[in-house]
């Protein structure tokens, strides 16, 4: 049987399962470690995707935008929760605390 008819019949047999309600459902873990699995084959035969500066700015934007709806309103809007660093006082940055040591 050539690749196409293949495709062609396991695509039915996949539009059916979701139809019966019986197709797999990936957990987020599945679909990452497939994700990964499918990147370092594309990768490997040289036919992954390379993106322009633009495609990949708009990818960060998407992948910003859903992260944001799925923060907890506290860390969205900036609360104490957010920080993951302890707010810098007058010492200022690490740079200027540095040069008093190096004589």
């Amino acid at each position: 049987m050539d690749q196409r008819k293949q495709r062609e019949i396991a695509s039915k047999g996949g539009k059916a399962a979701h139809a019966k309600g019986t197709a797999h459902k990936f957990t987020p873990q599945e679909a990452a470690e497939a994700g990964r699995k499918g990147g370092k084959a594309a990768h490997a035969k040289g036919t992954a995707h390379e993106f322009t500066p633009q495609e990949a700015a708009e990818a960060g934007r998407k992948g910003g935008s859903a992260r944001e709806s799925r923060m907890p309103e506290a860390v969205h809007q900036g609360g104490s929760e957010a920080r993951s660093e302890p707010e810098r006082g007058s010492e200022g940055p690490p740079n200027e605390q540095m040069r008093s040591f190096e004589g």
